[in-house]
């Protein structure tokens, strides 16, 4: 009898061990899964990345005569595949073999594009000093493959300076160790008038209009491709992802449609976890 209990604990506990690592690792391939087009099939009437460009641009476009963004912000490179299966990159007359930093072979459909070409960063907010605002600091942001955050409510005029700025619809992440590792982001919502300011360890993302889902964004930025190939400057105990990793990643765009399908996968795969 004494001999079954033994074993007994001794199975129960390697299920427990089971059961932790599945829980840490199946949402990571899940999300590296999503990213490189392998969880959802493609449908071809759903169109391609490079229609949604063209949105992109026109959005930018209709942002910079409306004074709200800069003219460069159009300088976008243009990532294509050459007739000798090569990656090149096209910046204004000049044209880079980016082979080597292709990651990983995405559905024709998609289009390889880099992060600050199709999201505005860090965008700041302009209202007046007595408008109630949020403001969040770094403990106010839940971790894992979430979305859950809570804030303070506080006047703008008492967070408009020394913090990060952020709107309803951003998507924001945390860029500090160990932070960025723990997944501890959000896609900030039903802010008071809209807007708020917190940690200045935050680095915000906002989509260009109705063009690349929130939830796409967030679980991109969640994924082991995101995450794991980071690299960091700064002490032992607090070290910063490198200026400009965000701003050179590559980001893997399929239609807007795939990205909504994409999305309801994960979260039914997700739900399937608990």
């Amino acid at each position: 009898m004494e001999h079954l209990k033994k074993k007994l604990n001794q199975l129960l506990e390697k299920k427990i061990e089971l059961d932790n690592y599945l829980g840490k690792q199946l949402p990571k391939a899940i999300l590296q899964e999503a990213i490189q087009g392998k969880l959802v099939p493609q449908i071809a009437k759903e169109g391609t990345a490079k229609n949604l460009l063209e949105q992109i641009r026109a959005e930018k476009q209709k942002l910079v005569k409306e004074g709200k963004l800069k003219k460069s912000a159009l300088n976008d490179s243009v990532i294509f595949k050459g007739d000798d299966n090569k990656y090149y990159e096209q910046i204004g007359k000049k044209c880079l073999d980016i082979t080597d930093e292709i990651p990983f072979v995405i559905p024709e459909t998609w289009q390889w594009v880099r992060i600050r070409d199709v999201f505005q960063l860090n965008p700041k907010n302009e209202a007046e000093d007595e408008t109630l605002a949020a403001f969040i600091p770094m403990e106010k942001v839940s971790a894992g493959y979430k979305s859950d955050f809570t804030f303070d409510l506080v006047k703008w005029g008492n967070i408009k300076k020394g913090f990060t700025h952020f709107a309803n619809g951003d998507v924001a992440f945390a860029k500090i160790t160990p932070c960025f590792q723990n997944r501890k982001s959000a896609i900030f919502h039903d802010l008071p008038n809209g807007i708020g300011a917190g940690t200045t360890e935050l680095k915000v993302l906002r989509p260009y209009g109705n063009t690349i889902g929130r939830w796409y964004l967030l679980y991109f930025l969640e994924s082991p491709y995101f995450i794991d190939e980071a690299t960091f400057k700064g002490t032992a105990n607090q070290q910063r992802i490198v200026v400009g990793y965000l701003e050179s990643k590559l980001f893997p765009l399929p239609p807007k449609e795939e990205q909504q399908r994409i999305v309801a996968q994960i979260e039914k795969l997700f739900e399937q976890l608990r």
